[in-house]
This record gives structure tokens, C-alpha cells and sequence, in this order.
């Protein structure tokens, strides 16, 4: 197994990953000296495809991983973005050069969204050692590291997809999560508020938005006695309970005691 697994640190810096691909030395997927695999998961919602980045320059010897195609099923009930199949996703890995004893790295362009389904996605279906490249390509290339066009042809790798290794959560549970605990909700701001919502195919659940809709329709007795009952369809109050200047993941203020509405995990 790899020196690495079970330790807790989950991003690596792009110096520190230079540092580590030029110390380290090809060898079987077991050897302690046998670089991390490096997984290219550059993905837009609605944008162009995430391989003509990858062909314009990716890190030395990454394998380009598609978001729709290896890292989710196919559109359906279960959401945009529903959990792969085990067998589909373990094929997916293992052409990609993944084995459960070398470290893997995954990276997007830089804000980690896609970067994190991957780390997600791979730890739920059992690979012990998964790291996000802190900042991505940007931050890469920004650094002055050599990029690659080549489009290399890894070794198959061993990886036995067993899932079940992280908890998932449902739409009932996120109900439930948001009368008794709290949910956060990392896409952009604009999507959060409901100004835009380009994730609109058609036959599909309701989207995360309406989900929070329908929690907020339920508060708790001490939330709902800090503010007026709302229609399911009203925006959310414009003064919160309380405030504070913390950023929150987009970069706008979090508002402590409300809702931080959650889409069906991990389908969106």
C-alpha cells in the first residue's frame, strides 16, 4: 500500500507536486517510488468539453477523465450527475491508470469543483489516497511547470471499485439535515439565489433551489419564531437573523441560522 494512505491531507500544492513527480520514480503501482497518477478532470457546466483544454496542455503525463462520461451515470431519475455504475467506473479508472496502492492526483482548472466529484467519487468507491491539486492548472502553469500535449497511454490499472466507502445523502435526508443541522451549498452565488439555473434539462428532479424551497417550508420552532412564514415560492428574507462578514465558498457573506441549500447528492 502506498506510504501515503490514511494520512489527512487532501490538497498539494503545485510546488509541492513538482517536487514529488521529480523525487519519485516509475515503478509497479505498489512501489513506494512509483509517482501518483495524475487525473485531468477539467469540466464546465453548459461550457465547451473538458478535453480541448486537456489537448491545449495538461500536466506531464495526466490521463483526461470526463466528468459525464467516468465520474457519473447516465441523466435520469437519480439526477444530472447520479453515482456511475461500479463496474462502469472501475473500467473507467483502470484504463486511466488507477490502482487502490498508488496515489492519485486530480485537478480541474482551479476553482476544484469537478476536482472534488473525482476525490469524492474515487474515495467513495474505495481508494485510499486521493489528493486535489490546490488551485489547478491555473495554479500550475502560473508557477512556471512544464505542460505537456502528449495524450499518454497508461498501464492498466488494478482498481476494485467498492462502494459505499463515504455517506451519501438523499433528498428525504437533506430535508432532514435542514431541520436539524445545516447544509451548504457550493455553487455559484447567482445559482444559490436563483437568478440562473443553466443545469435546466428538461424530465429531470427539481433542482436544488427547490429542494431549499421546500426545507425552508418546514423550519423549526425557534427559526420559525424568528421570522414570518414565506410561500415556497418567495426569495429569502432580505435580512437574516444574524450576520457576519465570513466569506462563504463563492466569495459573498454566509448567513448563519438559514438554510444553505443542498442539490440531490451527489447527482448535480
Amino acid at each position: 500500500m502506498s506510504q501515503r494512505a490514511g494520512r489527512d491531507d487532501l490538497l498539494v500544492t503545485a510546488g509541492e507536486l513538482a517536487a514529488e513527480l521529480a523525487r519519485d520514480r516509475p515503478g509497479d503501482p505498489g512501489d513506494p517510488g512509483a509517482p501518483p497518477v495524475l487525473l485531468d478532470v477539467r469540466w464546465r457546466l453548459a461550457g465547451p468539453p473538458g478535453i480541448d483544454s486537456y489537448r491545449q496542455g495538461h500536466l506531464p503525463g495526466a490521463v483526461f477523465v470526463d466528468l459525464d462520461r467516468d465520474l457519473a451515470g447516465p441523466p435520469g431519475p437519480a439526477g444530472r450527475h447520479p453515482l456511475p455504475d461500479p463496474a462502469a467506473f472501475q473500467a473507467a479508472m483502470r484504463a486511466a491508470g488507477v490502482s487502490r496502492d498508488r496515489p492519485v492526483v486530480v485537478y480541474d482548472d482551479s476553482d476544484a469543483m469537478s476536482a472534488a466529484r473525482a476525490w469524492w467519487t474515487l474515495r467513495y468507491f474505495g481508494h485510499p489516497d486521493v489528493r486535489v491539486l490546490d488551485g489547478g492548472y491555473r495554479a500550475w502553469a502560473g508557477a512556471g511547470l512544464p505542460a505537456s500535449t502528449d495524450e499518454p497511454a497508461p498501464a492498466p490499472g488494478d482498481f476494485t471499485a467498492e462502494p459505499g466507502q463515504m455517506p451519501v445523502l438523499d433528498a428525504a435526508g437533506a430535508r432532514e439535515t435542514a431541520r436539524t443541522g445545516l447544509l451548504l451549498d457550493a455553487r455559484a452565488g447567482e445559482r444559490y439565489r436563483g437568478e440562473t439555473e443553466p443545469d435546466s434539462t428538461p424530465g429531470l428532479p427539481p433542482s436544488a433551489l427547490t429542494l431549499a424551497r421546500v426545507c425552508r417550508s418546514a423550519p423549526t420552532a425557534a427559526q420559525a419564531s424568528q421570522r414570518p412564514t414565506r410561500s415556497s415560492r418567495s426569495r429569502w428574507p432580505a435580512s437574516p437573523p444574524r450576520s457576519t462578514s465570513a466569506p462563504g465558498p463563492t466569495g459573498s457573506p454566509t448567513r448563519p441560522g438559514r438554510w444553505r441549500p443542498a442539490a440531490e447528492s451527489p447527482g448535480r
